[in-house]
């Protein structure tokens, strides 16, 4: 809820403002006007702690902190909002007023791309720009902190700093100060930089077809007498589309081992985290270990200029939920200190012998029971993939367990059609299949309600029987999820008794998930030291080999993410 009321400026923190430079004369015009006539359009701020933090009217805050001082009451706007959405009201205020700086726009932009993990279209339609404005500003980036100070003081100009950030940041360098030196125009330095930023040397694809290309500037050197820069190449189309073919090529062979693989570029660094279980990030050992399984889970090969090529492995594309873990990590610790404080406390200060004995078991205490209390029930997005093949088998399993148990059959029929459900049964599937019993061989879809009626009269009772059971489970297949689980929570549909790991489902599952789930079901620990020998070849003779394992039983192994909530 939004509500305006007057604030002490001494209880407003601030907040995380884009915008890093203001402009001193604007600055003096509106404390002229605040110290006349006080700040008359209210600040937006949130609820933070016991008091509140500042998310957008920066210029206004500061103004009336100058002028006024900390004790003056400044109208504002208070509403409850999280960290993502202070960052895009913080940004949209500040791009609707116009005079922010691109760079600084850039750094938030980035911010509101991480909190729709790394959906362009998504970010471009929160920030109301179109997907090409975004790519430009996420670009800027990249630009070095000499090139974000000129151009957020106004020393150069939009397609100065446009141009030099796809430049390595020394190169960014060395061009500004070139371009502050000779006031360059945009069409001068485009024209330079396109000389130097095709190094050779840093290109990451095969350069055999350049070693006789007649834009090989070392083969200029040699027809011309004269090089445009040594080293470089002068047709920046082909360089970049050889570099992006050989970004993909990299991409690609990590696909058989994560279940995310991105090629970062300048923009990206909110969308992506390096996934770790100890430290001031750590998510914890065990939700650690149950994230290699997550769809968010994987590597990702840099475009940007410092590290182009470059492979990192290990990373979480969910910040957000990183962030959550982190956190559920440290409330675990918290509490798991809490409660073995006490025990600590009532330790016995006595004789010298007993001491280190009771220390020693005290600690072991404490480790165990610290061990337990910080084990939190862990997270895991499963990929879409595995989501529908987990559904398709719940819809399989729950059929013929609805043909094997005529009772409940009827009662999930009745309360089917009672609830609008019955709208999901097949009636090709039982036309089809009444047409097989009656002997007819054709299907009643289209031939009346009448040829219908004659044909389930000539059948058996059996076959009745059947029909009727029938009409339930044809629903199986198109029934919402929901609903699904619902029926199986009712049959007590034990898994067990139905799913046995498969290729089919293995082949669903990149190493690291696979590694998780043989971790899971106990194959890891079958296998013993030959697992690592395993899991190091190819995915199809992985597949071939879990599925032979001596000594496991794979009947009634039913991994989390075939499970659904009973």
């Amino acid at each position: 809820m939004t509500h305006p009321s007057l604030v002490s400026l001494s209880l407003i923190s601030m907040g995380r403002n884009p915008r890093t430079y203001f402009d001193p004369a604007e600055m003096a015009e509106l404390e002229a006007s605040v110290a006349a006539q006080g700040v008359i359009q209210p600040i937006l701020v949130r609820p933070f702690g016991d008091a509140y933090q500042l998310v957008a009217g920066e210029r206004r805050y500061r103004a009336a902190k100058k002028v006024k001082g900390d004790d003056y009451e400044i109208p504002v706007l208070v509403k409850d909002m999280t960290d993502a959405e202070a960052d895009e009201v913080a940004l949209i205020e500040n791009v609707q007023r116009a005079q922010m700086s691109p760079t600084e726009e850039a750094v938030a932009a980035a911010r509101v791309l991480g909190s729709c993990a790394g959906d362009h279209d998504e970010a471009a339609k929160r920030l109301g720009w179109s997907r090409a404005t975004l790519i430009k500003r996420l670009a800027l980036t990249n630009c070095s902190e000499a090139v974000r100070t000129a151009l957020n003081e106004r020393k150069i100009q939009l397609g100065h700093a446009e141009l030099l950030a796809a430049a390595e940041k020394a190169v960014q360098d060395k061009a500004l100060s070139a371009i502050l030196e000779h006031n360059l125009t945009v069409a001068a330095v485009k024209q330079q930089l396109q000389s130097i930023s095709k190094s050779m040397a840093a290109a990451i694809f095969d350069k055999s077809d350049c070693a006789g290309c007649q834009h090989n500037s070392d083969n200029q050197q040699a027809l011309f007498g004269e090089a445009v820069s040594t080293g470089s190449c002068t047709n920046g189309a082909c360089y970049t589309e050889k570099t992006e073919a050989e970004l993909i090529k990299r991409k690609e062979s990590l696909a058989d081992e994560f279940p995310e693989v991105r090629i970062v570029r300048p923009g990206d660094q909110y969308t992506i985290i390096k996934l770790v279980a100890e430290g001031a990030t750590g998510v914890g050992e065990e939700q650690a270990k149950a994230c290699r399984a997550c769809k968010n889970y994987g590597a990702a090969v840099s475009a940007i200029p410092d590290a182009m090529g470059k492979m990192y492995k290990n990373q979480c594309f969910d910040t957000a939920c990183n962030s959550k873990m982190v956190a559920k990590r440290i409330a675990a610790e918290k509490a798991a200190e809490k409660a073995a404080a006490p025990a600590t406390e009532k330790q016995p200060a006595t004789a010298a012998q007993s001491s280190a004995s009771t220390a020693k078991t005290t600690a072991a205490a404490t480790t165990a029971s610290t061990t337990k209390t910080t084990t939190a029930p862990t997270t895991v997005q499963d990929s879409n993939r595995v989501k529908e093949y987990r559904v398709k088998q719940w819809r399989t399993f729950t059929k013929k367990e609805l043909m094997q148990n005529p009772e409940k059959n009827l009662l999930v029929m009745l309360s089917m059609a009672a609830t609008g459900e019955f709208r999901h049964v097949s009636s090709g599937k039982l036309s089809e299949a009444l047409g097989k019993m009656s002997g007819t061989k054709e299907s009643f879809s289209c031939m009346g309600l009448t040829k219908a009626i004659d044909a389930a009269g000539t059948l058996s009772e059996e076959y009745r029987k059947m029909m009727t059971m029938g009409i339930a489970a044809s629903a199986m297949d198109a029934i919402e999820e929901r609903r699904l689980v619902e029926i199986m929570q009712f049959l007590e549909l034990d898994l067990k008794n139905h799913w046995q790991l498969n290729s089919e489902f293995l082949d669903l599952l990149t190493k690291s998930e696979i590694e998780v789930l043989c971790e899971e079901i106990g194959l890891k620990a079958v296998l013993g030291k030959n697992f690592s020998k395993v899991l190091g070849q190819k995915k199809d003779d992985i597949i071939k080999a879990l599925l032979k394992v001596e000594g496991f039983e794979y009947k009634g192994r039913v991994p989390r993410s075939m499970q659904y909530t009973k």
